[in-house]
């Protein structure tokens, strides 16, 4: 192609992960659980062009609409993607990620004596978004900062 254009075929019915900073496509698709072997039919675009970010990230999942706690996860490494619901080849709805402001069973506390990483307490690792940019949080079990980066 002497356009310098990529042509990425549309998909039928799934999700689009959009605006991915540039290089983090792979962790995106770490943190979903997606290694290929699901036999879900998955595009993977890095270090697009972007009049936004510059460069950015792109991940195309046909067959699969994500669920909240996976919209959680997205947004603990992309901050601000944006989502594309597809059905029938059209976007039927568009939305960003959002970080809830108490996420639980997603950040693992760093605190060894923490009652969070016990295995015969019954809880659930929860903690307290504190900043954005770098983004904390606070554990609310010991308050443990954790900077996730």
């Amino acid at each position: 192609m002497s356009s310098g254009t990529l042509t990425v075929s549309k998909i039928m019915n799934g999700t689009v992960i959009d605006h991915i900073p540039a290089g983090r496509a792979l962790d995106v698709l770490r943190l979903l659980g997606i290694t290929g072997k699901e036999k879900l039919r998955v595009a993977v675009l890095m270090n697009v062009e972007s009049q936004k970010l510059g460069r950015k990230d792109i991940i195309k999942i046909e067959g699969k609409f994500l669920e909240a706690k996976e919209l959680d996860l997205i947004a603990l490494v992309a901050p601000n993607a944006t989502i594309n619901i597809i059905e029938n080849y059209e976007v039927k709805k568009k939305f960003k990620v959002r970080l809830p402001e108490i996420v639980e069973d997603l950040v693992r506390c760093p605190n060894t004596t923490c009652i969070s990483n016990k295995e015969r307490e019954p809880v659930k690792p929860r903690h307290r978004k504190i900043r954005e940019d770098p983004l904390e949080f606070e554990c609310l079990y010991c308050g443990t900062i954790v900077r996730v980066s």
